[in-house]
Protein backbone atom coordinates (compact mmCIF):
# COMPACT_ATOMS: atom_id res chain seq x y z
CA UNK A 1 0.00 0.00 0.00
CA UNK A 2 1.81 3.24 -1.27
CA UNK A 3 0.28 6.48 0.81
CA UNK A 4 1.29 9.83 1.08
CA UNK A 5 1.21 11.89 4.22
CA UNK A 6 -1.20 14.30 3.34
CA UNK A 7 -4.05 13.36 6.30
CA UNK A 8 -6.02 16.52 6.44
CA UNK A 9 -6.19 16.56 2.08
CA UNK A 10 -7.03 13.12 2.22
CA UNK A 11 -9.61 13.32 4.75
CA UNK A 12 -11.60 15.85 2.78
CA UNK A 13 -11.42 13.76 -0.55
CA UNK A 14 -12.44 11.35 1.49
CA UNK A 15 -15.69 13.71 3.04
CA UNK A 16 -15.86 14.50 -0.89
CA UNK A 17 -15.88 10.70 -1.87
CA UNK A 18 -18.83 10.15 0.37
CA UNK A 19 -20.75 13.21 -1.13
CA UNK A 20 -20.77 11.95 -4.83
CA UNK A 21 -21.57 8.21 -3.19
CA UNK A 22 -18.58 6.38 -2.54
CA UNK A 23 -17.63 4.77 0.65
CA UNK A 24 -14.70 6.07 1.83
CA UNK A 25 -13.62 2.81 3.90
CA UNK A 26 -13.15 0.98 1.03
CA UNK A 27 -10.40 3.61 -0.07
CA UNK A 28 -8.09 2.43 2.92
CA UNK A 29 -9.21 -1.60 2.76
CA UNK A 30 -6.14 -3.25 1.18
CA UNK A 31 -8.00 -6.21 -0.28
CA UNK A 32 -9.90 -3.70 -2.83
CA UNK A 33 -7.32 -1.82 -5.81
CA UNK A 34 -7.87 1.93 -5.43
CA UNK A 35 -6.58 5.23 -6.52
CA UNK A 36 -7.01 8.14 -4.84
CA UNK A 37 -6.33 11.53 -6.58
CA UNK A 38 -6.96 15.33 -5.59
CA UNK A 39 -6.02 17.91 -7.55
CA UNK A 40 -2.57 17.11 -8.81
CA UNK A 41 -1.60 14.73 -5.68
CA UNK A 42 -1.79 11.00 -5.67
CA UNK A 43 -2.82 10.61 -2.30
CA UNK A 44 -2.94 6.85 -2.41
CA UNK A 45 -2.77 3.54 -4.57
CA UNK A 46 -3.26 0.24 -3.92
CA UNK A 47 -2.12 -2.43 -6.34
CA UNK A 48 -3.44 -6.67 -5.70
CA UNK A 49 -2.66 -9.66 -7.66
CA UNK A 50 -3.60 -9.27 -11.48
CA UNK A 51 -4.18 -5.53 -11.12
CA UNK A 52 -1.74 -3.02 -11.20
CA UNK A 53 -1.71 0.67 -11.07
CA UNK A 54 0.47 2.89 -11.74
CA UNK A 55 0.45 6.70 -11.28
CA UNK A 56 2.11 9.96 -11.13
CA UNK A 57 1.57 13.52 -10.56
CA UNK A 58 2.17 16.28 -13.11
CA UNK A 59 1.59 20.08 -12.61
CA UNK A 60 -1.79 20.29 -13.41
CA UNK A 61 -3.02 16.56 -12.65
CA UNK A 62 -2.09 12.95 -12.59
CA UNK A 63 -1.16 10.43 -15.18
CA UNK A 64 -2.46 7.02 -14.42
CA UNK A 65 -2.42 3.78 -15.72
CA UNK A 66 -4.60 0.72 -14.83
CA UNK A 67 -3.76 -2.96 -15.95
CA UNK A 68 -5.66 -5.89 -15.37
CA UNK A 69 -3.60 -9.28 -16.41
CA UNK A 70 -5.39 -11.99 -18.92
CA UNK A 71 -7.94 -13.90 -17.50
CA UNK A 72 -7.72 -12.38 -13.81
CA UNK A 73 -11.60 -12.62 -12.52
CA UNK A 74 -11.41 -9.36 -9.49
CA UNK A 75 -13.71 -10.52 -6.92
CA UNK A 76 -13.23 -6.64 -5.40
CA UNK A 77 -14.47 -3.27 -7.75
CA UNK A 78 -11.84 -1.53 -8.39
CA UNK A 79 -12.11 2.24 -6.58
CA UNK A 80 -11.35 5.39 -8.50
CA UNK A 81 -11.89 8.65 -6.66
CA UNK A 82 -11.07 12.09 -8.02
CA UNK A 83 -11.64 15.48 -6.74
CA UNK A 84 -10.60 19.21 -5.91
CA UNK A 85 -11.55 20.39 -2.89
CA UNK A 86 -11.06 24.33 -3.41
CA UNK A 87 -13.34 26.65 -5.37
CA UNK A 88 -11.03 26.97 -7.95
CA UNK A 89 -8.58 24.95 -9.78
CA UNK A 90 -7.23 23.00 -12.83
CA UNK A 91 -7.13 18.85 -12.64
CA UNK A 92 -6.38 17.04 -16.36
CA UNK A 93 -6.49 13.34 -16.06
CA UNK A 94 -4.30 11.14 -18.18
CA UNK A 95 -5.35 7.71 -18.39
CA UNK A 96 -5.05 4.23 -19.50
CA UNK A 97 -7.03 0.85 -18.92
CA UNK A 98 -5.70 -2.44 -20.56
CA UNK A 99 -7.90 -4.85 -19.53
CA UNK A 100 -6.23 -8.21 -20.60
CA UNK A 101 -8.07 -11.07 -22.24
CA UNK A 102 -10.75 -13.48 -20.38
CA UNK A 103 -10.36 -10.87 -17.43
CA UNK A 104 -13.22 -9.68 -15.74
CA UNK A 105 -13.42 -6.56 -13.36
CA UNK A 106 -15.88 -4.03 -12.44
CA UNK A 107 -14.86 -0.28 -11.35
CA UNK A 108 -16.44 2.21 -9.32
CA UNK A 109 -15.35 5.65 -9.82
CA UNK A 110 -16.50 8.84 -7.82
CA UNK A 111 -15.30 12.44 -9.21
CA UNK A 112 -16.07 15.27 -6.63
CA UNK A 113 -15.83 19.06 -6.89
CA UNK A 114 -18.26 19.64 -3.30
CA UNK A 115 -17.41 23.88 -3.08
CA UNK A 116 -16.50 24.80 -6.94
CA UNK A 117 -16.59 27.86 -8.34
CA UNK A 118 -14.19 28.11 -10.89
CA UNK A 119 -13.13 24.71 -11.24
CA UNK A 120 -11.68 22.77 -14.68
CA UNK A 121 -11.96 18.73 -14.72
CA UNK A 122 -10.40 17.51 -17.96
CA UNK A 123 -10.50 13.86 -18.47
CA UNK A 124 -9.09 11.58 -21.41
CA UNK A 125 -9.20 7.76 -20.91
CA UNK A 126 -7.84 5.22 -23.47
CA UNK A 127 -9.65 1.83 -22.63
CA UNK A 128 -8.75 -1.82 -23.77
CA UNK A 129 -10.93 -4.39 -23.28
CA UNK A 130 -8.70 -7.93 -25.10
CA UNK A 131 -9.94 -10.77 -26.30
CA UNK A 132 -13.06 -11.98 -24.63
CA UNK A 133 -12.61 -9.42 -21.49
CA UNK A 134 -14.95 -7.73 -19.67
CA UNK A 135 -15.23 -4.26 -18.22
CA UNK A 136 -18.39 -2.33 -16.15
CA UNK A 137 -17.38 0.99 -15.32
CA UNK A 138 -19.73 2.95 -12.78
CA UNK A 139 -19.03 6.51 -12.42
CA UNK A 140 -20.66 8.93 -10.32
CA UNK A 141 -20.45 12.95 -10.48
CA UNK A 142 -20.87 15.53 -7.76
CA UNK A 143 -20.37 18.78 -8.77
CA UNK A 144 -21.71 21.14 -5.30
CA UNK A 145 -24.37 23.51 -5.46
CA UNK A 146 -23.07 26.43 -6.81
CA UNK A 147 -22.27 25.44 -10.52
CA UNK A 148 -18.99 26.68 -11.05
CA UNK A 149 -17.21 23.87 -12.67
CA UNK A 150 -16.46 22.86 -15.96
CA UNK A 151 -16.09 18.74 -16.75
CA UNK A 152 -14.57 17.70 -20.39
CA UNK A 153 -14.08 13.82 -20.15
CA UNK A 154 -13.13 12.44 -23.42
CA UNK A 155 -13.09 8.46 -23.68
CA UNK A 156 -11.69 6.09 -26.56
CA UNK A 157 -12.68 2.62 -26.44
CA UNK A 158 -11.51 -0.65 -28.39
CA UNK A 159 -13.47 -4.09 -27.55
CA UNK A 160 -11.40 -6.78 -28.93
CA UNK A 161 -13.40 -9.94 -30.67
CA UNK A 162 -15.96 -11.17 -28.00
CA UNK A 163 -15.19 -8.78 -25.23
CA UNK A 164 -18.02 -6.85 -23.37
CA UNK A 165 -17.67 -2.79 -21.88
CA UNK A 166 -20.43 -1.70 -19.52
CA UNK A 167 -20.56 2.38 -19.21
CA UNK A 168 -22.76 4.12 -17.18
CA UNK A 169 -22.09 8.04 -16.21
CA UNK A 170 -24.44 9.60 -13.54
CA UNK A 171 -24.96 13.16 -12.33
CA UNK A 172 -27.89 13.41 -10.57
CA UNK A 173 -27.14 15.39 -7.34
CA UNK A 174 -26.22 19.06 -6.99
CA UNK A 175 -25.89 21.20 -9.90
CA UNK A 176 -24.02 20.38 -13.18
CA UNK A 177 -21.97 23.62 -14.60
CA UNK A 178 -20.52 22.51 -18.12
CA UNK A 179 -20.72 19.31 -18.95
CA UNK A 180 -18.98 17.95 -22.48
CA UNK A 181 -18.74 14.29 -22.27
CA UNK A 182 -17.81 12.33 -25.54
CA UNK A 183 -17.23 8.53 -25.88
CA UNK A 184 -16.28 6.49 -28.92
CA UNK A 185 -16.36 2.81 -28.74
CA UNK A 186 -15.24 0.69 -31.38
CA UNK A 187 -16.66 -2.97 -31.79
CA UNK A 188 -14.74 -5.97 -32.97
CA UNK A 189 -16.48 -9.22 -34.32
CA UNK A 190 -19.23 -10.53 -31.11
CA UNK A 191 -18.21 -7.51 -28.84
CA UNK A 192 -21.04 -5.68 -27.12
CA UNK A 193 -20.89 -1.96 -25.88
CA UNK A 194 -23.58 -1.10 -23.40
CA UNK A 195 -23.64 2.90 -22.48
CA UNK A 196 -25.99 4.74 -20.15
CA UNK A 197 -25.76 8.20 -18.39
CA UNK A 198 -28.36 10.14 -16.28
CA UNK A 199 -27.87 13.67 -16.00
CA UNK A 200 -30.30 16.14 -13.65
CA UNK A 201 -29.70 19.92 -14.75
CA UNK A 202 -30.84 22.76 -12.97
CA UNK A 203 -30.44 26.55 -13.09
CA UNK A 204 -27.48 27.77 -15.87
CA UNK A 205 -26.33 24.06 -16.31
CA UNK A 206 -25.38 23.19 -19.82
CA UNK A 207 -25.42 19.83 -20.88
CA UNK A 208 -23.51 18.33 -24.23
CA UNK A 209 -23.59 13.98 -24.48
CA UNK A 210 -21.78 12.78 -27.88
CA UNK A 211 -21.61 8.84 -27.57
CA UNK A 212 -20.34 6.88 -30.86
CA UNK A 213 -20.16 3.26 -30.84
CA UNK A 214 -19.18 1.78 -34.13
CA UNK A 215 -19.92 -1.38 -34.65
CA UNK A 216 -16.98 -2.85 -36.72
CA UNK A 217 -17.04 -6.51 -36.32
CA UNK A 218 -20.16 -9.36 -37.26
CA UNK A 219 -22.55 -9.83 -35.07
CA UNK A 220 -21.56 -6.98 -32.96
CA UNK A 221 -23.60 -5.20 -30.54
CA UNK A 222 -24.03 -1.96 -29.18
CA UNK A 223 -26.71 -0.08 -26.79
CA UNK A 224 -26.72 4.03 -26.18
CA UNK A 225 -29.49 5.12 -23.50
CA UNK A 226 -29.73 8.22 -22.27
CA UNK A 227 -32.21 9.64 -19.95
CA UNK A 228 -31.45 13.41 -19.10
CA UNK A 229 -33.59 16.33 -16.80
CA UNK A 230 -33.16 19.85 -17.69
CA UNK A 231 -34.74 22.07 -15.03
CA UNK A 232 -35.10 26.55 -14.15
CA UNK A 233 -32.81 27.93 -17.53
CA UNK A 234 -30.19 24.69 -17.55
CA UNK A 235 -30.17 23.19 -21.62
CA UNK A 236 -29.24 19.76 -22.38
CA UNK A 237 -27.80 18.45 -26.27
CA UNK A 238 -27.90 14.87 -27.22
CA UNK A 239 -26.27 13.31 -29.57
CA UNK A 240 -26.52 9.25 -29.96
CA UNK A 241 -24.54 7.49 -32.70
CA UNK A 242 -24.47 3.90 -33.63
CA UNK A 243 -22.50 2.57 -37.28
CA UNK A 244 -23.59 -0.65 -38.54
CA UNK A 245 -19.96 -1.34 -40.51
CA UNK A 246 -20.06 -4.88 -39.94
CA UNK A 247 -22.09 -7.79 -40.79
CA UNK A 248 -25.29 -8.90 -38.88
CA UNK A 249 -24.64 -6.13 -36.74
CA UNK A 250 -27.31 -5.23 -34.28
CA UNK A 251 -27.55 -1.46 -32.37
CA UNK A 252 -29.97 1.18 -30.55
CA UNK A 253 -30.18 4.49 -29.63
CA UNK A 254 -32.46 4.98 -26.79
CA UNK A 255 -32.58 8.85 -25.70
CA UNK A 256 -35.26 10.06 -22.95
CA UNK A 257 -35.20 14.05 -22.33
CA UNK A 258 -37.76 15.73 -19.67
CA UNK A 259 -38.18 19.85 -19.06
CA UNK A 260 -39.27 21.11 -16.20
CA UNK A 261 -40.56 24.97 -16.52
CA UNK A 262 -40.98 27.18 -19.68
CA UNK A 263 -37.12 27.98 -20.11
CA UNK A 264 -35.23 25.18 -20.21
CA UNK A 265 -34.04 23.43 -23.36
CA UNK A 266 -33.61 20.17 -24.42
CA UNK A 267 -32.13 18.96 -27.85
CA UNK A 268 -32.13 15.05 -28.94
CA UNK A 269 -29.92 13.66 -32.23
CA UNK A 270 -30.11 10.30 -32.58
CA UNK A 271 -28.04 9.04 -35.92
CA UNK A 272 -27.77 6.40 -37.39
CA UNK A 273 -25.69 5.09 -40.08
CA UNK A 274 -26.07 1.42 -41.96
CA UNK A 275 -23.03 0.12 -44.05
CA UNK A 276 -22.85 -3.56 -44.15
CA UNK A 277 -26.81 -4.38 -45.72
CA UNK A 278 -27.19 -6.94 -43.07
CA UNK A 279 -27.05 -4.24 -39.99
CA UNK A 280 -29.85 -3.56 -38.02
CA UNK A 281 -30.20 -0.03 -36.25
CA UNK A 282 -33.08 1.03 -34.36
CA UNK A 283 -33.64 4.39 -32.38
CA UNK A 284 -36.19 6.01 -30.35
CA UNK A 285 -35.80 9.71 -28.93
CA UNK A 286 -38.52 11.87 -26.57
CA UNK A 287 -38.39 15.22 -25.57
CA UNK A 288 -41.58 16.73 -23.08
CA UNK A 289 -42.69 17.16 -20.04
CA UNK A 290 -43.30 14.96 -16.66
CA UNK A 291 -46.05 12.05 -17.59
CA UNK A 292 -49.12 13.64 -15.98
CA UNK A 293 -50.99 10.86 -14.39
CA UNK A 294 -47.76 9.65 -12.65
CA UNK A 295 -48.30 12.94 -11.18
CA UNK A 296 -52.19 13.07 -10.49
CA UNK A 297 -51.60 9.28 -9.02
CA UNK A 298 -49.15 10.69 -6.62
CA UNK A 299 -51.31 13.71 -5.63
CA UNK A 300 -53.81 12.04 -4.86
CA UNK A 301 -51.88 10.13 -2.51
CA UNK A 302 -51.24 12.98 -0.61
CA UNK A 303 -47.88 14.61 -2.29
CA UNK A 304 -47.96 18.19 -3.56
CA UNK A 305 -47.59 19.26 -7.32
CA UNK A 306 -43.98 20.07 -6.37
CA UNK A 307 -43.01 16.33 -4.51
CA UNK A 308 -44.87 14.12 -6.94
CA UNK A 309 -42.97 15.66 -9.88
CA UNK A 310 -39.56 15.59 -7.91
CA UNK A 311 -40.48 11.59 -7.32
CA UNK A 312 -40.87 11.16 -10.91
CA UNK A 313 -37.93 12.40 -11.90
CA UNK A 314 -35.99 10.66 -9.28
CA UNK A 315 -37.56 7.61 -10.32
CA UNK A 316 -36.57 8.56 -13.93
CA UNK A 317 -32.64 8.81 -12.79
CA UNK A 318 -32.71 6.23 -10.32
Amino acid sequence: MKTFDYSKEFEAIAQAYAQSGGSPAALLDRKFASLVVSGNKVLASNSIPGVRIESEGAQTGVRAKVIVEPRTQVAYPVHLCFGVIPEEGLQEISSEFEIGEGAKVNFLAHCSFPHALEVRHLMEAKVHIGRGAELTYSETHFHGKEGGIVVIPKTEVRVEAGGVFNNQFKLVSGTVGKLDLELTAELEEKAVCDLETKVYGKREDKIRVKESVYLNGPWSRGLVKSRIVVSERAESEVLGEIIGNGAHTRGHVDCLEIIQGNEAKAKAVPLLQVVDPTAKLTHEAAIGSVDKKQVQTLMARGLTEGEAVETVVKGLLK
